[in-house]
């Protein structure tokens, strides 16, 4: 009985010996590799290479070979193809080969190639087992021991931004590189550096990395920084100091600069968090960072040019693939690039914003946002004293005041007005009388009260309450429209819904108006109602278009007088509004009388915006002018002017449309 138990034994484990020796099938073996390989886990690959191949190369380098080339190529959707043979192998032989296909996409476009694979039989720890024969042609068919991948780029010219007019907003030109001659310094190494560093805002650091560099010699030209020809006065500074000399060099220039310095925006070098949400971009490219530069990047950026080739021992090249190079896209859009320069130039600095319309047919053909920032500068890498101005300076020139919302005080009167027309209730003939300069509904107002600047002394009907600007008058009307037909009549106007242009505009808000109070105010501007400046201009085209709110348009490729709001004044009601928004400029007893133009149809409506905290405090206020040619409509234009409260209120903001139409 233990002789049979013995023998059953040996049985058993001669069974399981075998098993544990049986021979893996090369082609099984390949596969292996094959997985392994489009997975891209080159350490295990490099356990499936034969002895032969070990010799000829580490696993630190066939590792670190594989992953630069793949890293460096950008190489992705790797498909490694093998079709085992449909005939089992003969695992006699020592040697067996197989073909494979491998097929990739990489910086330059698809590669693909065919190859074949050789497996010896080897035996490790008593295992015998397939082995693969690497060599290079396994990274590329044409590569050969010696022979170097080469990548050679050509970059896309970034696509320029024009006006209506085909003149440049933005484009390729020509700046100042700022650089140093070494041998010219005389022994005053250190001052030159110094004065330099200081100038130009980077450190002595990063000058003599520059200098030391190991292509320099005493007599060359090293580039320290890029300059824009704007900035003469740091010009002539930095050409004062011996050595210092400047080359023409490319870059994005904005030649309206400080005027177009929100709409467009500029350009700056890709930072590492940009880098990873954009795919395509390298660590030298730049990219869009505010304005239309940001908004239009895919567009205007382009594709550089790649070819990826091989470098033969004996200089030759052999290329494995290309992808021509393509330039951005040129953007013609609809400002008007004179306009927009002399619209800027009337704001002297001062804090406001406009937006001018062709009210017919939507192009904006103005958008200012003052005070700005000068691109050029901006774009070739501002200095730390140049940020600290301009993020310190109180009239805030980094804020873009076109694409937000603001009270429009009384310049809301004139939808108030539409409103209430449309709404039947109020009408032309109905008057309203109120003595002095203040009122309130009833005592359950407490201490508020709504206050106009004149009193007319007797009954106020539509067309006064337009020309006096009278703010008790359209506190009323919002009253007796109420509350739920205001908002209602807000939102015919785009109130409350997306601004459905180009440029990302802020929502214009009606406010929530849970009080009479909020309410009444809301009739003249005031309360909650909030509106930007592109979308106060729109507001007024019904007057022009027969009751229809024009889409305001901001590309040429854009359809133009395309209708967003349908007949939301009834025709009837527009020739009296235009008689009486005409009297405001024209009638001496009107707002916007100091802005009328001999010879020229303007109507228009002025408003004041009170930013203060309670009623009774001196606070600061908003001035407002929106203003339309009524026989000839091709500009409307609505400007604020910030902080007027100690210059006139509106009448600044009169002043200024006045002078860009007599321009």
């Amino acid at each position: 009985m233990k002789k049979v138990l013995i023998a059953a034994l040996v049985l058993f484990l001669s069974i399981v010996i075998a098993g544990c020796n049986k021979e893996s099938k090369p082609e099984e073996r390949f596969s292996e590799y094959i997985k392994l390989w489009n997975e891209q886990h080159f350490d295990k690959m490099y356990a499936l290479l034969s002895a032969e191949t070990k010799e000829k190369i580490s696993k630190e380098d066939f590792n670190e070979r594989y992953s630069k080339i793949y890293g460096d190529l950008e190489i992705a959707n790797l498909q490694v193809q093998f079709t085992p043979p449909e005939e089992e192998t003969d695992t006699k032989e020592e040697k067996i080969s197989f073909p494979f296909k491998v097929e990739l996409d990489s910086l330059a476009g698809k590669i693909s190639f065919e190859n074949k694979a050789t497996l010896t039989k080897e035996v490790r720890d008593d295992d015998t087992n397939w082995y693969v024969n690497w060599d290079t042609t396994f990274i590329f068919s044409q590569l050969q021991d010696g022979d170097k991948i080469g990548i050679k780029t050509e970059s896309a010219k970034r696509g320029d931004i024009l006006d209506r007019n085909g003149g440049t907003l933005a484009t390729t030109g020509t700046v100042f590189e700022i650089g140093i001659v070494p041998k010219n310094m005389e022994g005053q190494e250190a001052e030159v550096i110094g004065q330099v560093s200081e100038l130009l805002g980077i450190s002595q650091e990063q000058i003599e990395n520059a200098l030391n560099a190991s292509w320099v010699k005493p007599d060359y030209f090293v580039p320290i920084k890029k300059v824009s020809p704007d900035e003469t006065e740091l010009l002539e500074k930095l050409f004062a100091i011996p050595s210092v000399l400047k080359q023409n060099a490319e870059a994005r220039v904005y030649p309206f600069g400080e005027s177009t310095g929100h709409l467009i925006g500029y350009v700056g070098p890709i930072t590492a968090e940009e880098l990873e949400k954009n795919p395509g971009y390298s660590s030298t490219d730049v990219i869009g960072k505010r304005g239309l530069e940001q908004i239009l990047e895919k567009r205007l950026k382009g594709e550089n040019g790649v070819t990826i080739y091989i470098k033969k021992e004996d200089g030759s090249e052999e290329i494995l693939a290309t992808k021509e190079v393509k330039d951005g896209e040129n953007v013609q859009i609809t400002i008007d690039g004179t306009l927009q320069a002399t619209t800027y130039a009337e704001f002297k600095g001062e804090p406001g914003m406009a937006a001018a319309l062709h009210p017919l047919t939507g192009e904006t053909l103005a958008l200012v946002s003052s005070p700005s920032f000068n691109p050029n500068i901006l774009v070739l890498g501002a200095t730390d004293a140049q940020w600290k101005q301009l993020e310190e300076d109180e009239r805030n020139p980094l804020l873009n005041r076109f694409k937000s919302t603001y009270a429009p005080g009384s310049v809301m009167k004139p939808i108030t007005a539409s409103i209430g027309l449309e709404s039947g209730a109020i009408d032309w003939d109905e008057t309203m009388t109120v003595e002095g300069l203040k009122w309130q509904k009833d005592s359950s107002w407490g201490s508020y009260q709504v206050t106009r600047v004149k009193d007319p002394i007797g009954p106020v009907n539509l067309e006064n309450a337009l020309l006096y600007s009278d703010n008790i008058y359209f506190a009323q009307a919002a009253l007796k429209i109420g509350k739920e037909n205001f908002i209602e009549g807000l939102k015919k106007f785009g109130f409350d819904e997306e601004f459905p242009y180009s440029y990302p505009i802020e929502t214009s808000n009606a406010g929530r108006m849970d009080k009479e109070v909020t309410l009444a105010d809301s009739g003249y501007g005031q309360g909650q109602v909030e509106m930007s400046v592109i979308h106060l201009a729109s507001a007024y085209t019904p007057l022009i278009n027969q009751g229809n709110l024009i889409k305001p348009v901001l590309f040429e490729e854009e359809k133009k007088g395309q209708i967003w709001k349908e007949n939301i004044v009834a025709v009837e009601q527009i020739e009296k509004l235009n008689a009486a928004l005409t009297k405001v400029v024209q009638d001496p007893e009107g707002t916007a009388y100091s802005g009328r133009i001999e010879g020229y149809p303007m109507a228009g409506k002025t408003g004041t915006a009170e930013l203060k905290e309670s009623q009774g405090e001196k606070g600061k206020e908003n001035g407002w002018f929106v203003a339309y040619n009524t026989e000839n409509p091709e500009l409307l234009i609505a400007l604020m002017v910030e902080g007027v409260e100690n210059s006139g209120g509106s009448k600044e903001a009169v002043q200024k449309v006045k002078a860009i139409l007599e321009n």
